[in-house]
Protein backbone atom coordinates (compact mmCIF):
# COMPACT_ATOMS: atom_id res chain seq x y z
CA UNK A 1 0.00 0.00 0.00
CA UNK A 2 1.47 3.31 -1.05
CA UNK A 3 1.74 6.28 1.25
CA UNK A 4 0.18 9.68 0.72
CA UNK A 5 3.16 11.96 0.21
CA UNK A 6 3.39 15.68 -0.46
CA UNK A 7 6.51 16.70 -2.39
CA UNK A 8 7.73 20.30 -2.49
CA UNK A 9 10.07 21.40 -5.28
CA UNK A 10 8.94 18.51 -7.49
CA UNK A 11 10.05 20.06 -10.78
CA UNK A 12 13.74 20.53 -9.98
CA UNK A 13 16.70 18.33 -10.91
CA UNK A 14 16.50 16.32 -7.67
CA UNK A 15 12.77 16.77 -7.03
CA UNK A 16 11.77 15.37 -10.42
CA UNK A 17 13.81 12.20 -9.76
CA UNK A 18 12.24 11.82 -6.31
CA UNK A 19 8.82 12.22 -7.93
CA UNK A 20 9.56 9.46 -10.47
CA UNK A 21 10.87 7.12 -7.76
CA UNK A 22 7.81 7.69 -5.55
CA UNK A 23 5.43 6.97 -8.42
CA UNK A 24 7.34 3.85 -9.52
CA UNK A 25 6.86 2.43 -6.03
CA UNK A 26 3.13 3.07 -5.95
CA UNK A 27 2.96 6.06 -3.61
CA UNK A 28 0.21 8.68 -3.97
CA UNK A 29 1.98 11.96 -4.60
CA UNK A 30 0.84 15.56 -4.40
CA UNK A 31 3.50 17.56 -6.23
CA UNK A 32 3.68 21.16 -5.02
CA UNK A 33 5.41 23.65 -7.31
CA UNK A 34 5.31 27.35 -8.08
CA UNK A 35 4.63 26.60 -11.77
CA UNK A 36 2.30 23.58 -12.12
CA UNK A 37 2.76 23.48 -15.90
CA UNK A 38 6.33 22.22 -15.31
CA UNK A 39 5.05 18.89 -13.95
CA UNK A 40 3.64 16.75 -16.76
CA UNK A 41 3.91 13.35 -15.07
CA UNK A 42 0.74 11.21 -15.18
CA UNK A 43 -0.97 9.96 -12.00
CA UNK A 44 0.21 12.92 -9.95
CA UNK A 45 -1.89 15.54 -8.19
CA UNK A 46 -0.15 18.83 -9.03
CA UNK A 47 -0.76 21.74 -6.69
CA UNK A 48 0.41 25.33 -6.88
CA UNK A 49 2.02 26.32 -3.61
CA UNK A 50 4.55 28.55 -1.89
CA UNK A 51 7.02 27.09 0.63
CA UNK A 52 7.53 30.57 2.08
CA UNK A 53 3.86 30.77 3.11
CA UNK A 54 2.87 28.59 6.11
CA UNK A 55 -0.83 28.75 5.18
CA UNK A 56 -0.05 27.50 1.67
CA UNK A 57 2.07 24.67 3.12
CA UNK A 58 -0.71 23.63 5.51
CA UNK A 59 -3.28 23.62 2.68
CA UNK A 60 -1.12 21.69 0.20
CA UNK A 61 -0.02 19.16 2.85
CA UNK A 62 -3.55 18.41 4.08
CA UNK A 63 -4.14 14.67 4.22
CA UNK A 64 -0.52 13.68 3.64
CA UNK A 65 1.19 11.04 5.79
CA UNK A 66 4.66 12.37 5.01
CA UNK A 67 6.28 15.38 3.37
CA UNK A 68 9.45 15.71 1.33
CA UNK A 69 11.11 18.99 0.40
CA UNK A 70 13.49 19.24 -2.54
CA UNK A 71 13.06 23.03 -2.58
CA UNK A 72 16.03 24.91 -4.02
CA UNK A 73 16.18 28.67 -3.44
CA UNK A 74 16.90 31.08 -6.30
CA UNK A 75 20.63 31.93 -6.66
CA UNK A 76 20.10 35.56 -5.60
CA UNK A 77 18.06 34.58 -2.51
CA UNK A 78 19.77 31.53 -1.00
CA UNK A 79 18.71 32.67 2.48
CA UNK A 80 15.13 31.78 1.45
CA UNK A 81 16.07 28.17 2.19
CA UNK A 82 16.25 28.83 5.94
CA UNK A 83 12.97 30.77 5.89
CA UNK A 84 11.35 27.97 3.86
CA UNK A 85 12.52 25.38 6.39
CA UNK A 86 10.82 27.28 9.21
CA UNK A 87 7.67 27.81 7.14
CA UNK A 88 7.50 24.16 6.10
CA UNK A 89 7.81 23.03 9.73
CA UNK A 90 5.03 25.40 10.80
CA UNK A 91 2.73 24.52 7.92
CA UNK A 92 3.27 20.76 8.18
CA UNK A 93 2.56 20.86 11.91
CA UNK A 94 -0.63 22.77 11.14
CA UNK A 95 -1.66 20.07 8.66
CA UNK A 96 -0.87 17.29 11.15
CA UNK A 97 1.92 15.78 9.02
CA UNK A 98 4.21 13.80 11.30
CA UNK A 99 7.15 12.89 9.04
CA UNK A 100 9.38 15.27 7.07
CA UNK A 101 12.38 14.47 4.86
CA UNK A 102 14.40 17.39 3.56
CA UNK A 103 16.99 17.43 0.79
CA UNK A 104 20.10 18.85 2.44
CA UNK A 105 23.53 19.96 1.29
CA UNK A 106 26.95 18.31 1.26
CA UNK A 107 28.81 21.36 2.60
CA UNK A 108 28.10 20.66 6.26
CA UNK A 109 29.43 17.08 6.06
CA UNK A 110 32.77 16.42 7.74
CA UNK A 111 35.82 15.64 5.59
CA UNK A 112 38.06 15.33 8.66
CA UNK A 113 37.31 15.34 12.39
CA UNK A 114 35.81 18.76 13.15
CA UNK A 115 36.31 20.03 9.58
CA UNK A 116 33.24 20.52 7.41
CA UNK A 117 33.51 20.43 3.61
CA UNK A 118 32.39 24.07 3.30
CA UNK A 119 35.30 25.15 5.52
CA UNK A 120 37.92 23.20 3.56
CA UNK A 121 40.42 25.44 1.67
CA UNK A 122 39.49 24.12 -1.79
CA UNK A 123 35.72 24.44 -1.42
CA UNK A 124 34.41 26.45 -4.44
CA UNK A 125 33.42 29.99 -3.44
CA UNK A 126 30.44 29.95 -5.81
CA UNK A 127 28.81 27.14 -3.78
CA UNK A 128 29.56 28.60 -0.35
CA UNK A 129 26.29 30.59 0.07
CA UNK A 130 24.25 27.44 -0.70
CA UNK A 131 26.33 25.31 1.66
CA UNK A 132 25.99 27.79 4.51
CA UNK A 133 22.22 28.12 3.92
CA UNK A 134 21.85 24.33 4.08
CA UNK A 135 23.91 24.26 7.27
CA UNK A 136 21.63 26.89 8.84
CA UNK A 137 18.54 24.98 7.65
CA UNK A 138 19.85 21.81 9.32
CA UNK A 139 20.23 23.75 12.58
CA UNK A 140 16.56 24.81 12.31
CA UNK A 141 15.52 21.18 11.77
CA UNK A 142 17.44 19.99 14.82
CA UNK A 143 15.13 21.99 17.10
CA UNK A 144 11.91 20.92 15.34
CA UNK A 145 9.13 19.00 17.08
CA UNK A 146 8.23 17.04 13.93
CA UNK A 147 9.93 13.71 13.08
CA UNK A 148 12.51 15.05 10.61
CA UNK A 149 15.32 13.63 8.49
CA UNK A 150 17.87 15.68 6.56
CA UNK A 151 19.48 13.87 3.60
CA UNK A 152 22.77 15.32 2.35
CA UNK A 153 23.85 14.31 -1.16
CA UNK A 154 27.42 13.54 -2.17
CA UNK A 155 29.63 16.50 -3.10
CA UNK A 156 28.67 15.99 -6.77
CA UNK A 157 25.08 15.12 -7.65
CA UNK A 158 23.89 15.19 -11.25
CA UNK A 159 21.56 13.31 -13.59
CA UNK A 160 22.79 9.78 -14.33
CA UNK A 161 21.92 6.12 -13.96
CA UNK A 162 19.65 4.41 -11.44
CA UNK A 163 21.89 1.58 -10.21
CA UNK A 164 20.48 1.02 -6.71
CA UNK A 165 24.07 0.49 -5.50
CA UNK A 166 25.52 3.06 -3.13
CA UNK A 167 26.80 3.51 0.41
CA UNK A 168 25.18 5.49 3.21
CA UNK A 169 26.89 7.59 5.86
CA UNK A 170 25.88 9.86 8.74
CA UNK A 171 27.79 13.14 9.12
CA UNK A 172 30.94 12.32 7.13
CA UNK A 173 31.28 12.78 3.37
CA UNK A 174 31.12 9.42 1.54
CA UNK A 175 34.00 9.07 -0.95
CA UNK A 176 35.11 6.29 -3.30
CA UNK A 177 38.58 4.75 -3.60
CA UNK A 178 39.71 7.72 -5.70
CA UNK A 179 38.63 10.14 -2.99
CA UNK A 180 35.71 11.38 -5.11
CA UNK A 181 32.26 11.99 -3.63
CA UNK A 182 29.47 11.59 -6.14
CA UNK A 183 25.96 10.21 -6.63
CA UNK A 184 23.43 10.28 -9.46
CA UNK A 185 20.19 12.15 -8.77
CA UNK A 186 18.40 8.88 -9.60
CA UNK A 187 20.25 6.87 -6.93
CA UNK A 188 19.87 9.71 -4.43
CA UNK A 189 16.11 9.44 -5.00
CA UNK A 190 16.24 5.66 -4.42
CA UNK A 191 17.98 6.16 -1.06
CA UNK A 192 15.55 8.90 -0.03
CA UNK A 193 12.44 6.84 -0.80
CA UNK A 194 14.05 3.86 0.99
CA UNK A 195 14.26 6.11 4.07
CA UNK A 196 10.64 7.15 3.63
CA UNK A 197 9.47 3.53 3.51
CA UNK A 198 11.76 2.22 6.26
CA UNK A 199 12.85 5.09 8.53
CA UNK A 200 16.34 4.56 9.90
CA UNK A 201 17.44 8.15 10.47
CA UNK A 202 14.71 9.69 12.59
CA UNK A 203 15.80 13.15 13.81
CA UNK A 204 19.15 12.65 12.10
CA UNK A 205 21.06 13.74 9.04
CA UNK A 206 22.51 11.10 6.75
CA UNK A 207 24.29 11.05 3.40
CA UNK A 208 25.04 8.88 0.39
CA UNK A 209 27.78 8.24 -2.17
CA UNK A 210 29.30 5.56 -4.38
Amino acid sequence: MGMKVVLYGASGMIGSRILSELISRGHQVAAVVRHPEKVTVPNVSVRRGDVLDAKSVAETAHGAEAAISAYAPPPNHVEDLVDATRTLLTGLAGAGVRRFIMVGGAGSLEVAPGLQLVDAPDFPEVWKPYALAHRDALAVLRSASIDWTNFSPAALIEPGQRTGKFRLGKDTLVTDEKGESRISAEDYAVALVDELEEPRHSRQRFTVGY
